[in-house]
């Protein structure tokens, strides 16, 4: 009991370690809170510092998802303890201790876990966005379907309430996360997948 507490509290400590935040400083480039589209995110971090800085703020994202629930699963946890610690992972981004809570929208640490909880899971989920984007070239519309879809693909791989009430917080917390996005999509200002 006492590992799992340990890995619960370092998921979220790790999650607020903010790969945007750190390569941007690294790197010599403007706080991403600050600057473009003031979201610490891999997105922004390619607006600002290119490829390679966004690369590497992705790969760190997906691997504070991942790690905390591969931990989780090697001491023996069950279905519904991994997903918390994936949510644990998930806040910590959202909402990061170290950085004046403060965090991104979580879509590329909320994945990492799931590749970790579930790599069928997974990919659907990716399947599901590269569909959605290849359609409507919206990277914010194609996460918020892969996201909304989650807890039903969830269902019908394990069939889990405890495991759906988790994913669907998941899913909620992301949406509300994009509120801005939706409301450029909805008015039709929401830039597009190539676009500058």
């Amino acid at each position: 009991m006492m590992e799992m507490l340990l890995v619960a509290v370092g998921a979220y400590l790790l999650g607020s370690l903010s790969s945007a935040i750190m390569i941007c400083k690294l790197a010599g480039l403007p706080d991403p809170r600050s600057a473009g589209s003031n979201n610490p995110g891999a997105t922004n971090v390619l607006r600002l510092g290119g490829k390679g800085a966004a690369a590497a703020t992705l790969a760190g994202d997906v691997i504070k998802g991942v790690l905390p629930v591969v931990l989780a699963q090697a001491l023996g946890a069950d279905l519904l303890m991994q997903i918390t610690v994936l949510l644990l992972a998930f806040l910590g981004h959202l909402f990061p201790l170290f950085f004046r809570f403060q965090g991104g929208k979580g879509v590329a640490t909320a994945f990492g876990g799931f590749i970790a909880f579930s790599p069928l899971l997974a990919l659907w989920l990716m399947i599901t966005w590269l569909l959605v984007a290849l359609v409507t070239r919206y990277s914010s519309l194609a996460a918020l379907v892969s996201a909304a879809l989650s807890p039903l693909y969830g269902w019908f791989l394990f069939a889990d309430p405890s495991v759906f009430g988790v994913n669907l917080l998941i899913v909620l917390l992301l949406i509300w996360r994009h509120r801005t996005n939706i409301s450029r999509l909805i008015d039709g200002s929401e830039g597009r997948i190539g676009k500058s």
